[in-house]
């Protein structure tokens, strides 16, 4: 089984993937764009990545320096390293990417996306519209990257935390036990299988947590330039009754999809090895989250251009879908909408772009299976 594996993505999540799985004992090249690669050349002049055993006095874990295999600002060179192409970038990265890469793919190759966020349904739908539909390549989504990270200087990272596993589907489905089988020897935690990837964008715990509570403190959050704990100071217990009602919303479809989902609760303290019992407390009381204080400052942060157009949306299409109504993503979507004078709604990841307008419920999961 070869441990060669691609990084493709130079930022927090692609740093840290190119520093633990070389930890873990694995062959890296890490690509980063041109004009998107001064933590490349950081890298270079400092002779690899370093991991930090403790930021603004608080310990972490995984410490160490480890250099990289190869760096590259060459994708072609990049896609010939290996079969493993992990691209832990965000979803509105995955597209360019994906179509600059499309050239340089062979058969038998997986690409993973972390956070998948449907991803693979839409590369899927590029892929055939490119002219490459006889391309054999396997899609993996999983539901996040797996760790708590930050860049805080010059090839230089803060790593929070680490999941306890990651859970995963490959598009389709039917791959899933062979891509987890090839994938798992390079990964520093353990792969857990998920039925489809329509369950492993449901299954995103950014979900609620992110976009809703953004999206309701964003007069804290802007008139304090984020400067203090997000999870612990934009947590209250009015905001977690919010969230609790997004949640049902999203069990809901699943439900009527035929998935089971995991609450967001057990999923949490599954994750973090946590016994909280309530949302609330596990914002408030999770080391892995408290060690760090910052918090989006604007309504351009990821927790609303990315996980309100590349979750909610998809949610609200399959509540519509399923005849399940959603109150509370809608509204936040409408609120997001107004802050950054956009529409989400046609902007962000719809059934459409996923490839699967016009299918039913049954189609749907027949394709992803």
């Amino acid at each position: 089984m070869s441990n060669r594996v691609s990084i493709i993505g130079s930022g927090n999540a692609g740093l840290t993937a190119a520093y633990h799985f070389s930890l873990h004992g694995a062959k890296v090249c890490l690509y980063g764009a041109v004009g998107f690669d001064q933590p490349l050349t950081d890298i270079e002049q400092r002779g690899g990545i370093e991991a930090l055993s403790a930021f603004n006095d608080v310990s972490l874990a995984y410490a160490g320096f480890q250099a990289i295999d190869a760096i590259s600002r060459d994708l072609a060179e990049t896609v010939a390293y290996s079969d493993l192409l992990i691209l832990p970038v965000p979803s509105f990265a995955q597209e360019p990417l994906f179509i600059e890469m499309l050239p340089h793919l062979r058969d038998g190759q997986i690409v993973m996306l972390m956070p998948g966020n449907y991803g693979s349904l839409v590369l899927n739908r590029i892929k055939a519209e490119q002219g490459y539909g006889d391309l054999d390549i396997t899609f993996v989504d999983a539901i996040s990257i797996p760790w708590a990270t930050r860049i805080v200087g010059p090839a230089e990272l803060a790593i929070l935390g680490m999941k306890e596993f990651l859970p995963v589907a490959a598009f389709p489905a039917s791959k899933t036990d062979e891509a987890i089988a090839k994938l798992q020897p390079v990964m520093p935690l353990p792969l857990k299988e998920l039925d489809n990837v329509i369950n492993a964008g449901l299954e995103n715990i950014n979900f609620g947590g992110h976009p809703l509570l953004t999206t309701l403190s964003m007069g804290l959050l802007e008139n304090f330039d984020g400067q203090f704990n997000y999870y612990k100071d934009c947590c209250s217990i009015s905001t977690a009754k919010a969230a609790a009602v997004m949640e049902g919303e999203r069990i809901q479809i699943g439900k009527a999809l035929g998935l089971e989902l995991i609450p967001e609760l057990d999923a949490m303290n599954a994750l973090y090895a946590m016994q909280c019992e309530n949302v609330y407390e596990v914002n408030r009381t999770s080391e892995t989250h408290g060690k760090l204080n910052s918090a989006p400052n604007s309504a351009s942060n990821r927790y609303i251009t990315e996980d309100a157009a590349y979750l909610l949306v998809p949610c609200y299409e399959l509540g519509q879908l399923t005849g399940v109504n959603t109150p509370l993503v809608t509204s936040c979507l409408h609120i997001d909408n107004a802050y950054n004078d956009t529409d989400y709604f046609k902007e962000g990841r719809t059934l459409e772009k996923m490839g699967l307008a016009d299918m039913s419920v049954k189609e749907i999961m027949d394709f992803v299976a």
